[in-house]
């Protein structure tokens, strides 16, 4: 995927509506008030986790985002920086798509759109160090969710 179609990709969750129970289509999942998508995922690593095909994936990763941040920066500002982890250790699990992100991350890159009542989000993952690094997408309803509202 390009950054064209990455770009593409983040329009298209922004626009589209939100389902009233959870689905997964592909590399998007979606629920009430939110969509998550895998814009890139890097090898796994169960075969190899060498040092220099692990930085060859971050690298990968990193050049993704940075395109992306670039070119929403240029759409919408600056993104505001989210600390990730006090969803994770709340006392009740975190609303979506904040469950999904704190697990995979410890941040999240978040631009708010007033005018759509909605936000989105960047963040790079990963699950366990044999699994992919992800770039991901989100769209929430505004506002975000706090963390004491979980």
């Amino acid at each position: 995927m390009t950054t064209a179609e990455r770009l593409t990709a983040v329009d298209e969750m922004l626009a589209l509506p939100f389902p009233s129970k959870d689905t997964r289509e592909g590399e998007r999942s979606s629920g009430p008030g939110y969509h998550v998508c895998v814009l890139l995922a890097s090898q796994d690593f169960w075969d190899d986790r060498s040092e220099e095909t692990v930085e060859a994936a971050e690298e990968e990763i990193d050049a993704a985002l940075h395109e992306l941040v670039t070119a929403l920066t240029a759409r919408w500002g600056r993104p505001e920086s989210i600390d990730l982890e006090p969803y994770l250790w709340g006392e009740s699990p975190a609303p979506e798509p904040m469950q999904t992100l704190c697990v995979l991350s410890g941040e999240m890159l978040v631009w708010r759109l007033p005018d759509v009542g909605r936000w989105i989000a960047l963040a790079v993952g990963q699950n366990d160090p044999e699994f992919p690094i992800e770039l991901l997408a989100a769209v929430g309803e505004a506002p975000i969710p706090a963390v004491n509202d979980h």
